[in-house]
């Protein structure tokens, strides 16, 4: 082959390859064009993502996953609302702009004085809870929840507000009973039998705790006829469902949706602790506050005390339960039905009596007016009078008696006869006696809880009028001398044990 051939055919070979280079684009900056997908068939474009997990309750149809807490929750939350409430308070503004009040005390006065300036008022808001138990508006709440508010305004589950307004207040039992007006029909919690619940109990709770609306909360009952002393008609219901700032005013319910009690207090010092005010306390003083704004209470005037195991010996009683009558008010009407000091009262109006309180709040929910049969055991005997209950004084409250004691000599005090110095300094007037003056710290009197400044009235029960006679009704007791001593203005049985 010719030399000029051979060139001719490498340059026809060189451009060849220039040109299948540049049409496969191995020089271009740009990528080679993708190949088209194929069109999704309609099939594959509707097919949800594939799931590798499981769905749907465990066993049963749908919807019975849910508790009957949570089905009772949602059924009663019409009926609980939230209390808001807000009260004005006046602040005096402090002379000395920047200090604390109290610096200008330290000071002498000689700071700085700010212009005089007029008091501030300003709102102070508040919150609690409650329950609808009429259609037509009326809610129980706590009285410390409401008493001495300016405004309160009702929130209810649906979003919806109202303003309601206080129809009576009851500060010995905590209740409240306020309303709001409308022509909305509102729903209503049923109220249902507190006496029926047992410790053990399950219950719900359902309040407003820190502002965090209907809150359900869920425990059992731990006891019943909880005494905080907070007054002669505490019963409270204790429970370990959690109850908070906020719950106050709450119903309480049992499994059926009822109301057993109302949410009212908390020890501050356990978060399992919480206490109710039974429903059936509510129901006694319900009437009256819608009636009338406030509740009128039986009496009967009589100061009680609780029977020791030592007063049960020196009464020679065989039972601990029970009121002892303490004093008799004169004219009263269980002085008019012929009960006396140490009466030991069993039942009233066909209710048991075993502790103090039952007597006070059977009392207390009497019928003013009512004539009702009063079992006592007197000398060992059995007895039934009748009693008309009469009103109680708006400033009165039943007594209790108190704790045990008495003595002198072997019983580790020293008494007096009582000449007029003692008498016009303890107000005596012609009250018999004689006086406790001195009482050993680590004596039998001591431990029964006699103080200095108790009369003792009688020794053994026989009356003392002067140290003669109560040394020797004191040397011819056993062990155990009963004694009868005036403290305060009442009387009350105190058994000490030499």
């Amino acid at each position: 082959m010719s030399r000029v051939i051979q060139i001719a055919l490498g340059a026809f070979l060189g451009f060849a390859a220039a040109f299948l280079i540049v049409r496969s684009g191995w020089l271009s900056s740009s990528p080679p064009a993708a190949t088209p997908a194929p069109a999704p068939s309609a099939a594959s474009a509707s097919a949800p993502a594939e799931r590798f997990w499981s769905e749907g309750p465990i066993e049963g149809e749908p919807g019975e996953q849910h508790s009957r807490i949570a089905k009772l929750a949602l059924e009663v939350a019409p009926g609980i609302v939230n209390v808001h409430t807000s009260k004005t308070v006046t602040r005096q503004p402090s002379p000395f702009p920047g200090l604390p009040p109290g610096f200008p005390d330290i000071f002498g006065g000689r700071g700085r004085r700010a212009p005089q300036q007029a008091p501030q008022e300003f709102q102070v808001p508040s919150m609690g809870s409650g329950f609808v138990i009429s259609p037509d508006g009326y809610i129980v709440t706590n009285n410390h929840v409401v008493a001495g508010v300016d405004e309160i305004r009702v929130h209810f589950s649906d979003g919806t507000q109202a303003e309601a307004k206080v129809v009576g207040l009851d500060p010995k039992t905590d209740i409240a009973l306020i309303r709001v007006e409308g022509a909305t029909e509102r729903v209503a919690l049923r109220l249902g039998d507190s006496d029926a619940i047992l410790p053990g109990d399950f219950v719900v709770a359902i309040g407003n705790p820190f502002g965090l609306d209907h809150t359900v909360t869920f425990g059992i009952v731990s006891a019943k006829g909880r005494e905080l002393g907070q007054g002669p008609y505490d019963d409270y219901i204790q429970t370990d469902a959690a109850i908070n700032p906020g719950n106050s005013g709450g119903p309480l319910l049992d499994l059926s949706g009822a109301v057993v009690g109302i949410n009212t207090a908390v020890n501050p010092q356990a978060n399992t602790i919480g206490f109710a005010v039974p429903i059936n306390l509510a129901k006694d003083i319900l009437p009256q506050l819608r009636a009338t704004g406030s509740v009128t209470r039986g009496w009967i005037g009589v100061s009680v005390q609780a029977v020791t195991p030592e007063l049960a010996r020196a009464l020679s009683l065989d039972v601990t339960d029970g009121a002892l009558v303490a004093q008799v008010t004169p004219g009263s009407p269980a002085e008019r039905a012929g009960i006396v000091r140490g009466d030991l009262l069993r039942s009233f109006d066909g209710r048991p009596v075993r502790k103090l309180s039952d007597l006070s709040r059977s009392v207390a929910a009497t019928e003013v007016g009512k004539k009702v049969p009063v079992e006592l055991l007197r000398d060992g005997e059995t007895k039934t009078v009748e009693v008309v209950v009469d009103a109680l004084d708006a400033g009165a409250a039943p007594r209790a008696g108190g704790a045990p004691g008495s003595g002198a000599g072997s019983l580790g005090m020293r008494v007096a006869n009582l000449d007029d110095e003692l008498r016009e300094r303890l107000e005596l007037g012609d009250v018999a006696g004689v006086a406790v003056v001195e009482v050993a710290p680590d004596g039998p009197a001591a431990r029964a809880g006699i103080e200095p400044g108790d009369v003792i009235l009688e020794a053994d029960r026989k009356p003392v009028t002067n140290l003669a006679e109560f040394e020797a009704s004191v040397t011819a007791a056993g062990d155990s001398v009963l004694l009868l001593v005036r403290r305060a203005g009442s009387t009350l049985f105190i058994a000490v044990t030499r």
